[in-house]
This record gives structure tokens, sequence and C-alpha cells, in this order.
């Protein structure tokens, strides 16, 4: 991937933008077409935010390598395939993409453009989901990108799609995506209380996750050298 920053910066912004708008808009439609039936509601977040990961990182996979989410930012910077000043700048367009997100979903649909969250997502259960599906996305990200490249998309869409259901948070597993939908009072909202708790445990389950995969498959492959996510070792610009 030789794009300068700056297109890949906007890349990274425009993707987590498009991210933030498919999970909080498939959640309110889901639940305005459902009449609050959850678990209809939630089969619908889950397989839109699925398809909506596959079609953004086959998109921006090129250009930025579609991390849209900063625990992959850091993981990469962590193993030397980001410069850390490149990684700050993803970042903050990764943050500053999924509120813009929410905001679009949310003119969409007709609510306030931000409204804080009033759902609550509290207690040891779920900031330990939290780890798990963070820790099983790097995992996923880490081990294909270095032995099926291809097929990291696929793999990280069936992926969250499968951990909306088998985490009882639902599988936040991104901090910008968490602070974001902090700003959205609709079926996919966290109270912002909540939030530095999800944050530390998405942390701490993908450095996880990027230490043990790098022990259990130490190296890549040249064919896997220009695939998505995340840029490996020596690769830093």
């Amino acid at each position: 991937m030789g794009s300068r920053l700056s297109g890949r910066v906007v890349a990274e912004g425009i993707g987590t933008a498009l991210l933030l708008a498919t999970v909080v808009g498939s959640g309110i439609m889901g639940e305005r077409l459902f009449g609050g039936n959850a678990g209809l509601a939630l089969l619908a977040n889950s397989l839109a935010t699925g398809a909506g990961l596959v079609a953004l990182i086959l998109t921006f996979g090129p250009v930025s390598g579609a991390h849209f989410n900063p625990v992959v930012t850091l993981a990469a910077a962590s193993q030397g395939g980001l410069s850390w000043r490149d990684a700050s700048a993803y970042v903050m367009a990764q943050v500053a993409g999924a509120i813009l997100g929410v905001a679009a979903a949310h003119i969409m649909f007709s609510e306030p453009v931000f409204s804080p969250s009033s759902r609550a997502r509290a207690g040891p259960e779920m900031l330990f989901s939290e780890f798990i599906a963070t820790f099983g996305l790097l995992a996923v990200i880490w081990a294909c990108s270095r032995r099926r490249a291809p097929a990291v998309p696929l793999a990280v869409g069936a992926y969250i799609t499968a951990a909306y259901w088998f985490t009882s948070s639902t599988s936040f597993a991104n901090p910008a995506v968490t602070l974001a939908r902090s700003m959205t009072d609709t079926f996919t909202g966290i109270r912002p209380a909540d939030v530095p708790g999800f944050i530390v445990a998405q942390v701490a389950g993908g450095m996880a996750a990027t230490w043990l995969v790098r022990w259990l498959v130490p190296s890549t492959p040249g064919a896997a050298r220009d695939v998505v996510v995340p840029h490996d070792e020596g690769e830093a610009r």
C-alpha cells in the first residue's frame, strides 16, 4: 500500500463513518421495523454490520489497510507495521469518522444529531465480553492476514456477525465505535459512563491476541504484503 498519508487517513475516516452509519442506522431500522422485538432487531443489526464490514474492507483495504479501529492500528504500530506518527493520524480519523457516522445515521432517520445514550452496558460480564470479542477479532485479523490474506474481509465480517450473538455486550470490539455509540440514544447505544471500561477491555484483548498470534504464526508470507489489515513488520512509513 503506497498511498500517501493524507489519502490513507481520509480512507480511514470515511470507512469508519460508513461503518458507524451502518451499525447505528441498521439498529434504528431494525427496532422500528420489528416493533421493539430486540431479537429480530439484533439479527438485522448484526447481518447489516457484518455485510457492511466485508464491503468496506474490500473497498478501503488497498488504500489504508481498512483498520477502522484504533486497537487494530495500535496493534499494527506495536509490531512495527505502521509508524506511531501515522498511527496517531489514523486514530484521530477513526474517532472523527465514527462520530460523523452516528450523526449521518441520525439525520437519515430524523433523530437528534447527537443524543447521549441511556442504555446501560455495565458489569464484569460485559467487560469480559469486550475482552473476548476484541481478542477474537484481532486473532482473526492477524492469523488470516499472515496465512490466508484474501480471506480477511469475509473472516472479519463473519466473526463480527457471530460475536454480536455470543457476547453479552454484542461485541463493540472497537474504541472509536464505543465512543461514538455513546452519542446515540437508540438500539445500539452505550451509556457514556460505561465507555472507559469497554475501551480498557478492548485494548487488553487486542494486545493479548497480537502477542499470541505473533508467537503462533511468527511470519507473514510475501504474498500477503499488500493485502488488508494490519500492516506487518518492516512496512512502516
